[in-house]
């Protein structure tokens, strides 16, 4: 899977709105059908940071959507409320799927 986490430092006065001004980018990829997973936080440290968490099933999954309408739309469109160019990390790893964390296991 490609597995994808980006850190987007909000301008302040438009942090409180961006799940909204980014929900129809989302709904949209997370309609893609090779989207696994498209999740966003809001950081306990700075709550003018959105982090996001994605994965796509493969890099053909990866392709078409950074080939869609709904992606061109959002690099267009959404950079006017960012304070500055998000940081990413981008990685192919292997399965499609979340593990779990073995060293804090819950046993009851």
């Amino acid at each position: 899977m490609i597995f994808i986490t980006a850190k987007f430092p909000v301008k302040p006065e438009h942090a409180d709105e961006w799940p909204q001004l980014s929900r129809s980018f989302t709904e949209a990829t997370r309609a893609e059908e090779g989207c696994l997973w498209f999740d966003w936080s809001r950081s306990l440290d700075d709550p003018n940071v959105y982090v996001l968490v994605e994965a796509f099933r493969d890099d053909a999954a990866g392709a078409a959507h950074v080939q869609s309408d709904h992606f061109r739309t959002a690099t267009s469109e959404l950079p006017r409320y960012l304070a500055r160019t998000p940081d990413i990390v981008n990685a192919n790893i292997p399965g499609t799927e979340w593990s779990e964390l073995g060293e804090m296991a819950v046993t009851d």
